[in-house]
Formats: structure tokens, sequence, C-alpha cells
């Protein structure tokens, strides 16, 4: 499964989220399209993040080459940056990852740029530190862990509600990056929290 991040840096928010509903009309159908969800960033105002799931590469290149542009001029003029990344899936974060997010209210995403020769260590430390913590804990729903190019992974996990995040962040973050040597595998994490606009979901 392929995962494509958005960040956006936003001008005209009504005119963005306006643009933003248009999507599900022209995704929905799209062979291999799997799902799309996304919302607001809660530390840069203005900030949008979106993520869109996929099949695969080749059915995610044939949307970029046919309706693609033509869904995303309906935001022309909404935003004044950009950028994309692309993600392939390693892991679920719990057990039967589905795109779905009717049933949450938010969002954590991880960035990391992980050094070359820690890359083996750190799946390593996803897959037995981090995963079984997130999924243990009450109200993550489900979550992705995927690669992508030059040592970069992105870490998505879905929650249902700010305050069962905020138990998890306060209560295990410290310990848990201590115990999987998160310091010596990453060069830089970021990270964000997004609430998550039910409109816009897919």
């Amino acid at each position: 499964m392929l995962v494509k991040w958005i960040r956006c840096g936003i001008v005209d928010r009504a005119g963005f989220e306006r643009g933003q509903r248009k999507w599900a009309n022209g995704l929905m159908g799209e062979p291999g399209f799997r799902g799309q969800g996304g919302g607001w960033s809660r530390s840069q105002p203005g900030v949008a993040h979106l993520f869109a799931f996929w099949e695969d590469r080749d059915y995610y290149d044939a949307f970029m080459a046919g309706p693609h542009d033509r869904l995303a001029a309906a935001q022309a003029g909404t935003y004044e940056s950009l950028g994309v990344k692309l993600f392939e899936h390693r892991l679920d974060v719990k057990v039967g990852f589905r795109p779905r997010f009717a049933d949450s209210d938010l969002l954590r995403l991880a960035h990391c740029k992980v050094r070359p020769d820690r890359v083996e260590h750190f799946v390593l430390m996803q897959e037995k530190v981090w995963n079984p913590a997130m999924a243990g804990s009450p109200g993550m729903l489900r979550g992705v862990f995927a690669q992508g190019p030059e040592s970069d992974f992105l870490v998505l996990s879905i929650w249902d509600s700010a305050s069962e995040h905020a138990k998890y962040r306060d209560g295990s973050i410290l310990r848990l990056s201590e115990r999987a040597e998160l310091d010596a595998d990453v060069l830089t994490v970021a990270g964000d929290v997004v609430d998550l606009e039910q409109s816009w979901s897919i």
C-alpha cells in the first residue's frame, strides 16, 4: 500500500475546505484508491495535513497522469505552500489497518529521518517496542508505519480522542524512546497532531 502525505500552508481556509470536499466525488471509484483523511495542525496555525492511501504505485501514477490536475484546480490559490511525500507500507500499528477516519477525532504523525546504518534496528524497534505500546493504549484505534526514500519513515496513529493520546504521550514516550534507543537511530523527528475534519474523509 502506498501512503501519500500532503502538507499545505493555507491562505484561504474557507476556499480550501470547499475544494477539499470536492475531492470525494473525484476519488470515489478511482481504481486502486483506498481512502483519504486529514485535518488541521494543532501546533501550526494555517497548516493542513492530508493522507491518501493507494493499493500500489501503479494505480497512483495512473491517477496522477489522469484526473488529478482537474480535481486539484478547485483549490488553486487557496494555499501558499504544498509539500508531498510518498511512503510504502511496512507495518500495521495494530492488526488490520484500514484507512478510515469516521470514528476518530485525532491523528498523530511522526516523520523520522533515520541514520542509514540504523534502519534495520529502527524498524525492529517499531515492531517490538513502539507498536505493542501503541496497540495496547486505550483510545488508539489503528495506525500505519511506512518507509520512504533515503531512510525516511512515517508513523501515523489514529486516536478516538485527544485526551487518550495525551495519556499515552505523557505516560510512555520518554520511557519507550529510551528503550528503543531512538536517539541513536534517528537524525531528526518531526511530529504533529492533527484535528481530523470528518468532511474531508473519503
